[in-house]
C-alpha cells in the first residue's frame, strides 16, 4: 500500500465552507498540527446560493474562472509550512492539474476530496468514472470520498491507494438524534390542527424542477385524503399551489427550530420524490424512514441516496401508483422499525466526529 506520513500541516481548498461543515473542520484542526481552509468563491457568490460563509474560519485564494474552468493561485498552497494539500476531485480545476503534474518538484502530498459523482452524470458514471477523474486519482496520493459505494468503486480501480469514505452530515445532527419531544404526536396534531392518521413530511426548497414536485402532487392526489396528510416545509419559485388540497399542511420556510422539531415529531415518513441530498440525513436523524423514487435519468438523486436501504431505512418507488399503495398500506410497526434503523445508521456513520476520524485515518 502507498505510504502516507502523518501530516504536520495541511491546506484544504474548497469552493466555500458552508455552516454545516464547520464542525467537521474544527474537529479536523484539533487532530493535526495545522489545517488552513482556503475558498475560491466570494462571499457574494456564496450568499446567492443561500449559504453563510464564516469569514473568520477561511482564507480567500486569488482565482479567476473562464467558461467553467477554475484557475487559482498555486503559490499560496506551495508555502513551505504545508506538507499536505487537500484539493478537489474536479477535472475543471486547471491549477489542480498543474499541482498534480509537478508533485515531483514541490514534494507535497495531495489528497483529492471527491464531492460525489455529479447528480446529472450519475447514471453514466456510477460504474465507470470519467476518464479525466481517473487520471487525477492516479496521480494523487490518497482520496476522501463521501459515500461507501463510490469509495468502493474507486478502490476497485486503485486497490493500493488509500481511499476512505467520510460520510456526510448536517449541522447539529447530534442534537436532532438526541431530541425528545415533551409532547406526544396526538398532542402536537391537536396543537397544529392536523387530523390525518398518517403524516408524510417534505422539507426542501422548491427551486428546481428536478425535485419532481409533479410526482409529489400526483401522490397527494392518489392517496385517501382523509387518512394520509402531508406536511410541507419550504418555499421557492417552483412551489405548487397546495391550498387546493385539504390534506396538505403548508408551513412555508420554517426558521424556528422548535416548530421544525414539532413537525418532524408529528410525521411518520419523510417523502421527497427526487433530487435528495442532505435532507436524507436530517430526516433519518429525526428517526423517519426516507421514501423516494428509484434513481433514474428522470428522477435524479444525490450521493446521500445510498443511505436508503429498502425496507430497512426507507423505501424506493418506481411509480406514483406503487408509492401511493405502499405508503397507504405499510404498517405502523414497519414504519417505526425503519425509523429506528435510520436514526441508528446516522448515529453510527454520519456525524462530524465520524467524518473527521475517517479523514485522518489515511493521513
Amino acid at each position: 500500500m502507498q505510504k502516507i506520513r502523518k501530516p504536520v500541516s495541511m491546506a484544504i481548498l474548497q469552493p466555500e465552507v458552508p455552516h454545516y461543515r464547520e464542525e467537521f473542520n474544527k474537529l479536523l484542526k484539533e487532530k493535526v498540527k495545522l489545517c488552513d481552509l482556503y475558498v475560491y468563491n466570494s462571499i457574494k457568490e456564496v450568499s446567492k446560493r443561500g449559504f453563510i460563509q464564516n469569514e473568520k474560519l477561511v482564507k480567500y485564494i486569488p482565482n479567476f474562472k473562464l467558461k467553467g474552468i477554475v484557475f487559482y493561485n498555486p503559490l499560496t498552497l506551495l508555502n513551505k509550512k504545508y506538507d499536505t494539500l487537500v484539493l478537489m476531485l474536479h477535472f475543471a480545476h486547471f491549477t489542480t492539474w498543474i499541482l498534480l503534474l509537478t508533485k515531483f518538484i514541490h514534494k507535497k502530498r495531495i489528497i483529492l476530496w471527491g464531492q460525489g459523482i455529479s447528480i446529472k452524470r450519475y447514471i453514466k458514471e456510477e460504474k465507470k468514472p470519467h476518464p479525466l477523474l481517473k487520471w487525477m486519482m492516479m496521480m494523487a496520493d490518497a482520496a476522501w470520498i463521501y459515500m461507501p459505494k463510490e469509495t468502493n468503486l474507486w478502490k476497485t480501480i486503485f486497490p493500493k491507494k488509500p481511499i476512505v469514505a467520510l460520510g456526510n452530515t448536517i449541522a447539529g445532527v447530534k442534537d436532532i438524534i438526541n431530541y425528545q419531544s415533551s409532547q406526544s404526536k396526538e398532542e402536537l396534531k391537536i396543537k397544529y390542527g392536523i387530523k390525518e392518521q398518517r403524516l408524510l413530511i417534505y422539507c426542501a426548497r422548491f427551486s428546481t424542477h428536478l425535485r419532481r414536485t409533479d410526482l409529489l402532487e400526483q401522490t397527494i392526489q392518489s392517496v385517501d385524503n382523509q387518512k394520509i396528510g402531508f406536511i410541507i416545509i419550504g418555499d421557492g419559485p417552483m412551489k405548487p399551489d397546495f391550498t387546493k388540497y385539504t390534506n396538505v399542511h403548508d408551513f412555508g420556510a420554517v426558521y424556528d427550530v422548535n416548530i421544525k422539531h414539532d413537525l418532524f415529531e408529528m410525521a411518520d415518513i419523510y417523502y421527497q420524490p427526487a433530487w435528495m441530498g442532505l435532507s436524507i440525513v436530517e430526516a433519518m436523524a429525526y428517526g423517519k424512514p426516507v421514501c423516494t423514487f428509484t434513481r433514474t435519468k428522470e428522477t435524479k438523486q444525490g450521493v446521500e441516496y445510498d443511505y436508503i436501504h429498502p425496507y430497512e431505512t426507507g423505501l424506493l418507488f418506481s411509480s406514483v401508483k406503487e408509492a401511493a399503495q405502499i405508503l397507504s398500506e405499510i404498517s405502523d410497526k414497519n414504519i417505526i422499525e425503519m425509523g429506528k434503523q435510520a436514526k441508528e445508521l446516522i448515529r453510527q456513520t454520519a456525524t462530524s466526529e465520524n467524518m473527521a476520524n475517517n479523514a485522518i485515518s489515511i493521513l
